[in-house]
């Protein structure tokens, strides 16, 4: 196979990758625009309308491990061909679930077959794709496949109040299918294999792999990493934004879905160029990382300060800054894929993708129960003072990542100068110490 000819084929494998995605980020959001829907359809409160969410992410993010150790041993296209029939199948269960249990076992599906996409993305990405290239795609990747929550945003809002709730969800599950038949087309694990298969692991195998994996200090500092960056954009994205907007900021339907727009578009923007700047200066990975983190808690902290309803153009800095999480997140799965051997690749990285939707799972479960208890009974909706109290829970997992970064940050430079002083040297502009 000709080198161009190759790097088209690369491109159609994982723009089909990326597809599937995409349509799977499209369902985990399709909440964020139905949860008021949600509540009077299945008759539920706060608490109950986040355990959706909390149950979906919590399943998703269990799975990253089982799906990482899935994808060495048997290859992405499959573990992707069994997350995408899951996904189809959860999403029409869901479009005619008339009850609260059978509309949270349909969520708790949709969980698993999410879990089963980003990671096969990913490693379709390092087969096929020169080194250099890596971080680039995964960018995009991570990027482009959030489109899906604008298509989640502004279409499905137009689908919910054209087509109803059972029509709305059909028609995603549709696309599912449609995606199945092109996995199962185009798809290919390497260019030169249409499956690859990894070693039989056995428990001790398993066991070892997580061991090697969690151990080093660069898988550690990659899970800190993404736990701390994308989840106040996952839970306005998922759930909460949608409601906050609306009733605590006082906005119409159309403009809490211009801002859920808008951060989308703004985590497409930063992605190539943090891609750019992590391949120029793969040393200073943690401090833009933690950079962003000042920043999007800094954001938060003059809207919830804001006497009374924050002004529209504040709120639009609000999302683009919580729209750097998101690319600062993918800074995490770099971390993975340079501290650990391609063998382990996919483990590293369900190790380190669990982490942002943990932090998504604990705060959005958070933000429920605090507006649950901040709200007076008998009052209809949620006051802003019970907002303002619920988003301020952020600055607990903020304040804990960016510790955690900053001290694997230490021991992941140690290590790399114990492993590889050349690359240390390269990375830090600085000339290895002489030894004692």
């Amino acid at each position: 196979m000709t080198a161009p000819a190759r790097s088209s084929q690369a491109m159609v494998v994982w723009l089909v990758g990326l597809t599937v995605y995409f349509v799977a980020v499209l369902q985990r959001s399709s909440l964020a625009v139905a949860g008021l829907l949600a509540a009077e359809r299945f008759d539920i409160t706060a608490s109950q309308l986040s355990t959706f969410v909390v149950l979906q992410i919590l399943v998703y993010a269990l799975m990253q491990v089982p799906v990482g150790l899935l994808v060495d041993r048997f290859g992405p296209r499959r573990v992707m061909l069994t997350g995408t029939l899951i996904l189809v199948v959860a999403q029409v269960s869901f479009a005619i679930a008339d009850s609260y249990p059978w509309a949270l076992s349909s969520r708790f599906f949709i969980g698993i077959g999410d879990a089963m996409t980003f990671v096969c993305v990913l490693r379709l990405v390092t087969s096929w794709f020169p080194t250099k290239r890596i971080p680039l795609m995964t960018q995009l990747t991570g990027v482009l496949g959030q489109l899906g929550a604008v298509a989640a945003a502004i279409p499905m809002t137009w689908a919910l109040s054209t087509l109803g709730w059972t029509h709305a969800y059909l028609a995603t599950a549709a696309m599912g299918a449609a995606l199945l038949l092109a996995t199962w087309l185009v798809v290919r694990d390497s260019p030169t294999a249409r499956s690859v298969s990894g070693p039989v692991l056995g428990w001790a195998g398993i066991r070892q792999s997580l061991s090697a994996s969690w151990e080093h200090p660069g898988t550690r500092l990659g899970f800190w990493m993404h736990f701390s960056t994308p989840f106040s954009a996952n839970v306005l994205g998922l759930l909460w934004g949608y409601p906050f907007f609306v009733e605590s900021q006082g906005l119409s339907a159309g403009a809490a879905g211009l801002l859920l727009t808008i951060m989308v578009l703004a985590i497409m923007g930063f992605g190539p160029a943090f891609a750019w700047l992590i391949t120029r200066s793969p040393w200073h990975r943690s401090t833009l990382v933690l950079g962003v983190i000042a920043s999007i808690a800094t954001a938060w902290a003059v809207v919830l300060a804001w006497p009374g309803p924050a002004p529209f153009w504040l709120l639009v800095i609000l999302v683009i800054i919580c729209g750097m999480g998101g690319p600062a997140s993918m800074v995490g799965f770099d971390l993975g894929r340079t501290s650990n051997p391609a063998s382990r690749t996919s483990t590293a990285t369900g190790l380190i993708n669990q982490a942002g939707f943990l932090a998504t799972l604990v705060t959005a479960g958070l933000i429920g129960l605090i507006l649950d208890w901040r709200t007076p009974d008998g009052v209809e909706g949620y006051p802003a003072e019970a907002f303002t109290w619920a988003m301020a829970a952020q600055f607990l997992l903020w304040g804990l990542g960016a510790i955690q970064i900053w001290r694997y940050r230490r021991r992941g430079r140690a290590r790399l100068l114990l492993d590889d002083p050349e690359q240390w040297a390269r990375q830090s502009g600085r000339p290895v110490p002489e030894q004692p």
